[in-house]
């Protein structure tokens, strides 16, 4: 008889428990003002798994957090100045921005010729070498990598690499590839490291930044990680589709302040960077660099997206390996549509990630009734992020169209206006729709509620 007692008072203290932690995860929701979707989400999860939703609430739902440097050590500046993204781009949309500095920009989509020009810039560095990315895999390709990476520190020059440990937790917990870079005198440390101080990382923001960093000049950048599956020595059929651009020239100083911000977070060093050590090169490219992230005020990129989104006139081109947008972009999409704007989404048939591919499904159905052209690119994996504005501009970079990039991931994007390189990126757009089914394939009755259903948790993936 007492056993029946103490489980009906064990039974009703777990419900009051859990009815309290919901109460108080909705608190912390509406102080962080939460947009209501993405609280629905989690509430809805909360109400089917009460105490493993709150516990993953903590842990996955943390969308901003304190700045992770002091601004006197390192600081970015106009990077993360909204008003002055808007203007600027807004320059860059419509062909009118004349006072921002040409630079050289080299356009790859093809990972042989990425990596070709990535160790030949390495091998020419003579002061730094500062590597930023998410995955880093140990491979032929990595080894090889790395084998270069040790000699250049064994000449004195200066070499950082920075990886992501949850986008990389092969090395993470095998780190022996990187003992002879160690011993050259070269720096590897791991972005909020798995198993280190967990009450100060958040699992939930991750550094999906890929910046390759020569010297004080030259950069590398867009959606090729290291690793095999994204570029290589050889061609190799069954590579991602992917791109990554060079830049010579100042900005890769906005590059430079944005590794050093992450750096001093990650290693506790406080990284040099003078605008006096900036090189201007000739080119034909006007370059913004829109970095964003939880420590930046607002949401700077997300927001500068969807205003080139109505400022677009003509086209509004988007490859994306994941797309997943909120209804604000979503029916920013559909509304330039509606107004004759040319809008094409270009993704791949299946990606990665099942869920992301059963996320996505609901938002393409909708954008299809309202004729926006999805493209799904057949074969191997489509990993490039870019967007193509009218005849004038396009964004490369990091950045999915998917609510962990635009709103939880440390992301770099850059906006670039010339019409030699936006015709580039037009030729390769061109090029993955050829390889692209231009209908939604049929889905049975259980698909479609399970498709729907997702979209209700789409804020909180």
């Amino acid at each position: 008889m007492s056993w029946d007692h103490g489980s009906y008072y064990l039974y009703h203290i777990l419900l009051i428990s859990g009815e309290l932690l919901i109460l108080s995860t909705l608190l912390h929701m509406l102080y962080q003002r939460r947009n209501p979707a993405s609280m629905v989400a989690w509430l809805l999860f909360m109400v089917m798994v009460p105490y493993v939703a709150v516990f993953l609430y903590f842990i996955f739902g943390r969308r901003k957090q304190a700045s992770r440097y002091t601004k006197s050590d390192v600081s970015l500046g106009a990077l993360s100045n909204n008003a002055n993204h808007q203007a600027v781009i807004q320059g860059l949309l419509t062909g009118e921005q004349q006072n921002l500095p040409q630079q050289s920009v080299t356009f790859y989509t093809d990972g042989q010729q990425a990596y070709q020009a990535l160790t030949q810039a390495i091998i020419q560095a003579r002061r730094q070498i500062n590597f930023s990315t998410y995955v880093f895999k140990n491979d032929d390709v990595t080894q090889q990598l790395l084998e270069l990476l040790t000699q250049r520190a064994k000449t004195g020059v200066k070499v950082r690499l920075l990886i992501d440990a949850l986008g990389s937790p092969g090395v993470y917990f095998w780190q022996r590839p990187f003992k002879a870079l160690r011993e050259a005198g070269g720096e590897v440390v791991f972005f909020m490291p798995l198993l280190k101080i967990p009450f100060r990382n958040y699992i939930n923001l991750r550094n999906h930044r890929k910046i390759y960093l020569i010297d004080e000049h030259k950069v590398f950048s867009g959606g090729m990680n290291l690793s095999e599956e994204y570029l290589g020595p050889t061609a190799d059929s069954n590579r991602w589709h992917d791109t990554l651009f060079e830049i010579d020239g100042l900005a890769a100083l906005g590059f430079s302040k944005i590794f050093a911000s992450d750096w001093l977070y990650a290693a506790k060093e406080t990284l040099t960077v003078s605008d006096e050590s900036a090189i201007e090169c000739v080119g034909d490219t006007r370059v913004q660099v829109v970095p964003s992230g939880p420590d930046l005020k607002g949401d700077v990129l997300y927001e500068a997206l969807l205003n080139a989104i109505f400022d677009a006139k003509k086209r509004l081109w988007i490859v994306t390996p994941y797309f997943i947008p909120d209804d604000s972009l979503s029916r920013a999409l559909v509304i330039a549509q509606n107004r004759g704007v040319d809008v094409r989404i270009i993704t791949p048939r299946t990606s990665n990630h099942l869920v992301a591919d059963l996320a996505r499904a609901s938002f393409m159905s909708e954008l299809y009734e309202h004729k926006v052209g999805l493209y799904l690119v057949e074969g191997v994996m489509v990993h490039a992020k870019a967007v193509l504005f009218d005849d004038h501009a396009a964004l490369l970079g990091s950045v999915n169209l998917d609510n962990r990039s635009l709103f939880l991931n440390y992301e770099v994007a850059t906006f670039v206006a010339s019409p030699r390189l936006v015709a580039e990126v037009d030729e390769w757009m061109a090029g993955l729709m050829a390889e692209s089914a231009e209908k939604i394939p049929s889905r049975s009755h259980l698909r479609r509620v399970l498709e729907n259903l997702m979209r209700i948790f789409a804020p909180a993936l």
